[in-house]
């Protein structure tokens, strides 16, 4: 038999090869093993806080108007030339200070003429009174006939009757020349003006000359849903929310840049119908201006305290998210460490912290910090806030 020899180098490299994939492969089971061992990732760290409750001021933010306390508008009584704008627009005027004047001329002349006929009706009625006096004086005698007496008798009252219609000529004619000066019914700034000397104007026009505001103090119109109202009424019947004791209710104001109006306000009245529009309730707040700093039309947000929560739930503005639907909801923390989602109802806003009406217990413990690693069910390890973790603790 004949047999073919290999090179012993040739063999020896092929038997490496051979080894090396063997050990190659037990490595790599040796790796898997070893991860098998390790096992689930550890439980992710998050923070969280214990829930207390407080009695906290229940403050509702309205949305709201500027206005003025007081507004007219002026208008002339009578028609004629406009002669003369006495003042200056956007400054301020007083009660009865002369704001235009319309040419006086014709109304005078008026003026004059009612005095002298109210002279002339007063000169008959002098004549009617001794004629009177005379024939009673004579009829007594039977000088003159009882018919005569009448007669004289009667021409004195109608003599009287002119002096009075005379004098009611005089009055009317009087308001008339006094309406030739346009007098500011109120004091407070006045606005631009319609019209120039110059300009012809007709009694009770349409067109107002110029508007005429009182701005200090003035007022603010807010505006509040029904709902937000019946909500605050049940949990004052419930106990929840006590009212305070009466009397005036302070407001404060929050300007169109964020920034809070120095002054504080008071509620003024509370309007009694709900708008059928918009479902609201209109609340009047009075604000004093001295400066001037606030100017009708502006939009500005109120303040306003309607009540304390005697027990509250105050939760961190992180701590409450929002799932699909919008609705609240925050990550209870149990005593076995695993994570529950609790839908949670918020009241409204308490500096940085959040009012809960409920779906939270004193006690339980909410995750503040760390929730986008986590979701229901997933088991954590805790670190109350404003504690050191133990690790840290031990250096």
């Amino acid at each position: 038999m004949h047999f073919s020899r290999i090179p012993l180098s040739r063999a020896a490299a092929a038997l490496s090869l051979v080894l090396g994939a063997v050990f190659l492969a037990g490595c790599g089971q040796g790796n898997g093993g070893a991860a098998a061992a390790a096992g689930a990732p550890p439980a992710p760290a998050v923070t969280v806080i214990t829930v207390q409750t407080e009695s906290v001021p229940m403050v509702v933010e309205l949305p709201g108007r500027t206005t003025p306390s007081l507004i007219a508008e002026l208008r002339p009584q009578v028609t004629g030339i406009l002669t003369q704008r006495a003042f200056n627009e956007g400054s301020e005027v007083k009660a009865g200070q002369v704001l235009y004047r319309i040419d006086a001329a014709p109304y005078q002349a008026a003026y004059d003429s009612a005095r002298a006929s109210l002279a002339r009706a007063e000169a008959n009625a002098d004549a009617a009174r001794l004629r009177a006096e005379r024939h009673a004086g004579l009829v007594a005698i039977e000088a003159v006939s009882k018919q005569a007496n009448d007669d004289a008798q009667a021409a004195l009252k109608q003599a009287r009757a002119e002096v009075a219609a005379a004098k009611a000529a005089v009055d009317k004619a009087k308001i008339d020349l006094d309406y030739t000066q346009l007098k500011a019914p109120i004091a407070g700034r006045i606005g631009r003006s319609a019209v120039t000397p110059g300009a012809l104007v007709t009694a009770n026009q349409a067109q107002a000359l110029a508007t005429v505001q009182r701005l200090d103090p003035i007022y603010v119109d807010l505006t509040q849903s029904s709902a937000d109202m019946l909500r605050l009424r049940r949990e004052v019947e419930s106990g929840r929310v006590q009212r305070g004791a009466g009397g005036a209710v302070e407001v404060r104001l929050l300007l169109e840049d964020g920034s809070e109006y120095a002054a504080a306000g008071r509620l003024a009245l509370s309007e009694v119908t709900v708008d059928e529009g918009t479902g609201s309730v209109t609340l009047r707040a009075e604000f004093p201006n001295p400066t001037g700093d606030l100017l009708p039309g502006m939009y500005v947000r109120a303040r306003l305290p309607q009540g304390v929560r005697a027990e509250a739930v105050l939760v961190p503005h992180a701590a409450v998210v929002r799932d699909a639907r919008g609705s609240a909801l925050v990550m209870v923390v149990d005593e076995q460490n695993v994570v529950q989602a609790r839908p949670v109802e918020v009241v409204q806003a308490f500096g940085d912290k959040w009012v809960l009406g409920g779906g939270l217990q004193e006690g339980e413990r909410v995750i503040t910090e760390g929730l986008q690693r986590v979701r229901p069910g997933v088991t954590v390890q805790p670190d109350q806030a404003g504690v050191a973790p133990a690790a840290a603790a031990q250096q």
